[in-house]
């Protein structure tokens, strides 16, 4: 079977649209038509779903040219024998999405000569990218970021990344990081390591009362992660760091270690079970997390815990409207907690409708609940206008969604009670833009308890 032309195109190639409205998709599709631009409608699970149920004789991997093809296959919820209905073939061909290397994935499912072949079609994106940024960081103009980002994505064909970061202006910082989710062999041991480098501003309130004025600090660290990814869904790792701590001058919760230098060793345990679809933007799945951190273990007086929880659903309500809930936590426990280590509603997690404003404790609860619908659930377009840019740059799966969202939280210190009048919440509508594989432009309105109301623009999906 041909399934792309490989003429030359004018504009730009439609190779799969899929909309929740089949008169406006029609439309569309004609639209595109008398506009003089090709399109071609891509066979996936639901166009061929009068083959299902069916049961698997072979799988063939295709346009994998240099991802080595167990990294998909590992992915994959079903073998060979298996029989397979159209909803599973969806979740795994979501699932091979989410490794973050591929601009399109199709998947077919093919009777040939009485065998019945599955057949897993990806084209790979650009591995290889800097982006320049700039970021404005609590909505202050005076709090300007930029610099540059270095991503190299799978340069041996095993999913393995390297990032660098170089930013100037607020909060300067420099990093570069590795990960390699198969270590060794296919024996599923992963591994990151990193270091980082910031001369950070002070975002702590109390901290900044305490001092008198705002402050920044310097802040090292480096960090050894290992880690076995048991069967399809969980995960163990064992993280070790070395973080310090500088600040322009000595004050007592500050600094923890009796001097305006913090220097202390951290040991970590956690566990990930993660069963989304699509990463980048779940509908369905669980996601649940779990870690210890010991900090100092007594070395230059500092020897406190921190515990983090986090648990996600995402689901189907009824036809295309899906539903998502978090709840998260944090937890400080130690004689002395230093302020740079507290808990901090507005950095580590946002209420919207309280988007930029600070709160902070030793603990942190956050709960965040949505529901959303897609206008355009799928639209795989191939760009071809622009010679002298790589085609793997000019591929993009793109979908656009509407939600209506709520969000709660509080802090608490060690010596407080738990109440619910202490939470802040907040709630509103928006849209959410899928460019991918590239990244997530939400825009958003909320309001807080008190009716006033916030434009939020971020990047990235909100959970």
């Amino acid at each position: 079977m041909e399934y792309f032309s490989k003429q030359p195109i004018f504009m730009f190639k439609i190779k799969n649209i899929l909309l929740n409205n089949n008169v406006l998709q029609n439309l569309i599709i004609a639209f595109l038509l008398l506009s003089g631009i090709s399109f071609s409608q891509i066979p996936d699970s639901i166009s061929v779903s009068k083959l299902y149920h069916f049961k698997v004789d072979s799988i063939s991997i295709k346009g994998n040219e240099q991802t080595e093809e167990f990294i998909i296959r590992r992915e994959l919820t079903f073998d060979i024998g298996d029989t397979l209905s159209a909803e599973i073939v969806k979740y795994n061909r979501e699932r091979i999405y989410s490794l973050g290397l591929f601009a399109h994935v199709f998947v077919y499912p093919i009777e040939k000569n009485s065998t019945n072949i599955l057949e897993i079609f990806v084209e790979e994106r650009w591995y290889i990218y800097p982006i320049p940024f700039v970021t404005i960081k609590e909505k202050d103009f005076n709090k300007l970021s930029f610099g540059i980002y270095l991503k190299i994505n799978n340069f041996r064909g095993r999913n393995e990344e390297i990032t660098a970061v170089a930013a100037f202006g607020y909060d300067p910082a420099y990093s570069i990081n590795y990960y390699n989710p198969n270590l060794i062999g296919k024996e599923d041991f992963f591994l990151k390591t990193g270091l980082i480098y910031s001369d950070v501003s002070n975002k702590s309130p109390s901290a900044e009362i305490l001092y008198g004025e705002e402050f920044s600090q310097k802040f090292f660290r480096t960090h050894f992660l290992f880690g076995k990814r048991l069967g399809l869904f969980h995960k163990l790792y064992l993280a070790t760091s070395y973080n310090y701590y500088e600040s322009p001058k000595y004050i007592p919760g500050i600094n923890v270690s009796g001097d305006r230098i913090d220097r202390f060793p951290e040991l970590q345990f956690g566990y990930e079970f993660d069963s989304r679809d699509l990463i980048q933007f779940p509908r369905d799945g669980i996601f649940a997390s779990a870690s210890f951190s010991f900090n100092g273990l007594g070395i230059n007086s500092i020897n406190y815990n921190v515990a983090r929880i986090d648990f996600r659903e995402y689901r189907k309500i009824v036809d295309n409207l899906f539903s998502k809930w978090r709840f998260s936590a944090r937890f400080t426990n130690g004689n002395e907690i230093p302020f740079y280590d507290y808990s901090i509603l507005g950095i580590d997690e946002k209420v919207r409708g309280y988007f930029t404003r600070k709160t902070e404790g030793n603990h942190f609860y956050f709960a965040s609940a949505e529901f959303f619908y897609p206008i355009i659930e799928e639209l795989n377009l191939d760009f071809d206008f622009i010679p002298i840019i790589p085609e793997q740059l000019l591929k993009f799966r793109i979908a656009l969604y509407t939600q209506a969202f709520g969000d709660a939280g509080t802090t608490q210190y060690k010596d407080q009670s738990l109440s619910f009048n202490r939470f802040i919440s907040g709630y509103g509508l928006g849209l959410t833009l899928l460019v991918l594989p590239y990244n997530i432009l939400r825009i958003e309105y909320a309001l807080d308890n008190f009716g006033n109301n916030e434009w939020i623009f971020d990047l990235g999906v909100s959970f």
